[in-house]
């Protein structure tokens, strides 16, 4: 059960920020302005030292995925070795992800306040967890 729900939890967070991907190369090629003059030929658009703004939008949400999956990712591999409750794990990662999900849609689309809730909820998600961890391998 916790290696299921690690896998899934790691191909859905991997899928979200796949889609990212997708939006930033669609934001290119809308906008018709790429930062690498050999894109920019290729693909007969503008070349340009900035990036269009969406395309910034999107590079932000990215980093800040960056900044928070890995670790997550960590840790409940941590939890799954350690063998720790399956219910309270599928609890974290569901809401993990539901959080990362609202996020980046929240990012995307310059939805405030709800962006920082949805932050602060995955967040203090992996934080309980990183307290069960703790307490269930090292204490």
């Amino acid at each position: 059960m916790l290696l299921r729900m690690y896998a899934i939890t790691t191909i859905v967070l991997a899928l979200k920020m796949a889609a990212i991907s997708v939006v930033q190369g669609r934001a290119r090629a809308s906008a018709g302005v790429f930062t690498n003059p050999e894109d920019a030929k290729t693909f007969g658009a503008q070349f340009a030292s900035t990036e269009p703004p969406a395309v910034e939008r999107a590079n932000k949400a990215w980093r800040n995925d960056l900044e928070n999956i890995p670790i997550f990712l960590i840790i409940a591999w941590i939890y799954v070795y350690a063998g720790l409750a399956a219910g309270a794990f599928v609890i974290y990662c569901v809401i993990f992800m539901a959080a990362r999900i609202v996020h980046t849609f929240c990012y995307l689309n310059a939805r405030q306040p709800a962006r920082t809730i949805a932050f602060t909820v995955g967040a203090l998600t992996a934080l309980a967890m990183m307290i069960h961890v703790f307490v269930g391998v090292v204490v």
